[in-house]
């Protein structure tokens, strides 16, 4: 597979982006070789700069659920173009994303739109905080929601009672008002309460974890969250930054019936574009400015680009009744197809799969939590990953992250899919040593040379 053009654009970058990327997992540090600069995409497919196609399993990392460049979108955003891209002002489109994302989730009466997750989730926990007076707030290790300050801190010692920053540059006084518990482990979450009684504002976490893999909540676990927040007078946060209109129309919080205070939103509802929302009812969002006293703000926020798309995103699943059916079904169908080449190819793995979000674990342990997901054999997963790469797949360049399906995969894009990840397991069984860290993937099957 030749990478000539990808390498020599990775090089180019390097000189004047920090590792060459915007954003961390796009350098494949974590796996090895040349990242792929994409080109174009178009349904199920991308092809990078060096022409080479590939079948994507990682869909901008969610929004893409009806599949990349999908004409309904287009139309749309070349519409809005046609009227200007931003006037830091308000317009019709706004009224009627909020309108449609708001029907959806019969708990929230108030949205505002933001431009990404982060700034979603940020914003959410400043609310939580105005709206209760207090300000400390819990997390889960493995979960991430952003890149904000109070929310890039890992699990500290003991009882886990006080979280550290887990990136240079957050304050440590910051990270001290974020505590960090044990997904899946309620006692783990009363603990903190019991230890704070007074001073939580607010539990946040993802309904299906995305960012350590995919890893599913137990129902014991979500019950206990919502009981022990109404005990203690704390709001419950719910992440759909990525689970939000994927796993189903309403979400996870419709999917797995959740009662949240304040639910995120992302990725869908921008249909490509970049775009956040927070919401919740009225008596909580009102505290957000001009209403209320807790500050936010953004001069691209609802900008008409992201709007328009998300519109047209929503619309066009409204109208495509068997969507959540068909997803589940290729999804289920891949998830088998992966467990079978594996369990042949004599490969230990893992597979945790909800809707269209899934990972392949390479451990035979459950994955549960973030200290079980933390036990996969990345460097197997490296090796199985390059594999996949060379024969046309495009799958998550990390051991921890979702991959994720379109409505526009077909079935024999899945098979295709299987095929591949098939031979990819039956060749990482004949290396059973993994590459040592000096080594290049790429070069070692032969790939971008």
């Amino acid at each position: 597979m030749e990478t000539r053009t990808s390498a020599a654009l990775f090089a180019r970058a390097q000189r004047l982006i920090p590792g060459g990327v915007n954003s961390p997992v796009r350098a494949f540090g974590s796996v090895g070789g040349t990242p792929r600069f994409i080109a174009r995409a178009r349904g199920a497919r991308l092809w990078d700069a060096d022409g080479n196609e590939y079948l994507d399993a990682v869909g901008s990392w969610g929004p893409m659920i009806l599949g990349h460049a999908h004409p309904r979108v287009l139309a749309a955003v070349e519409a809005a173009l046609q009227g200007g891209t931003s006037f830091g002002a308000p317009t019709e489109r706004e009224v009627r994303l909020a309108e449609r994302v708001l029907e959806r989730y019969p708990g929230c009466e108030r949205v505002r739109f933001v431009n990404s997750g982060t700034e979603a989730t940020m914003s959410a926990l400043r609310v939580a905080r105005g709206a209760t007076g207090r300000d400390v707030i819990v997390k889960f290790a493995g979960n991430y929601h952003g890149h904000a300050d109070a929310l890039l801190v890992a699990a500290g010692s003991g009882a886990m009672t006080t979280g550290v920053p887990s990136s240079a540059g957050v304050p440590k006084s910051t990270a001290e008002t974020t505590l960090v518990a044990r997904y899946n482990d309620l006692p783990s979450v009363r603990a903190l309460f019991e230890a704070r009684p007074r001073d939580i504002a607010a539990v946040i976490l993802e309904p299906v974890v995305g960012n350590m893999g995919v890893v599913v909540p137990t129902p014991e676990f979500l019950a206990g969250l919502r009981a022990l927040t109404r005990e203690y007078g704390a709001l419950l946060i719910v992440d759909e930054v990525m689970t939000g209109f994927r796993l189903a129309r309403g979400g996870a919080v419709e999917r797995f019936g959740l009662d949240a205070d304040l639910v995120c939103w992302g990725k869908v509802i921008g249909g490509g574009l970049p775009v956040g929302a927070y919401g919740g009812p009225a008596h909580l969002m009102d505290h957000v400015s001009p209403l209320g006293k807790v500050y936010q703000a953004g001069t691209l926020s609802g900008n008409p680009l992201a709007m328009a798309a998300g519109i047209a995103t929503l619309e066009v699943i409204d109208e495509t009744p068997d969507l959540y059916e068909v997803l589940e079904a290729r999804t289920a169908q891949l998830e088998q197809g992966l467990r079978r080449a594996a369990q042949d190819a004599g490969v230990p793995v893992t597979l945790n799969r909800v809707g269209s979000m899934l990972t392949v674990f390479f451990t035979d342990e459950p994955v549960v939590d973030f200290e079980s997901a933390s036990r996969t054999d990345t460097a197997a997963f490296g090796r199985w990953f390059h594999h996949l790469l060379a024969r046309g797949v495009y799958w998550p360049a990390s051991a921890f992250e979702a991959a994720f399906l379109s409505y526009a995969h077909t079935e024999a894009d899945i098979q295709a899919m299987v095929a591949a990840a098939r031979e990819a397991f039956f060749a990482l069984a004949e290396h059973q040593n993994a590459p040592t860290p000096d080594s290049d993937p790429e070069a070692e099957l032969g790939v971008g040379v």
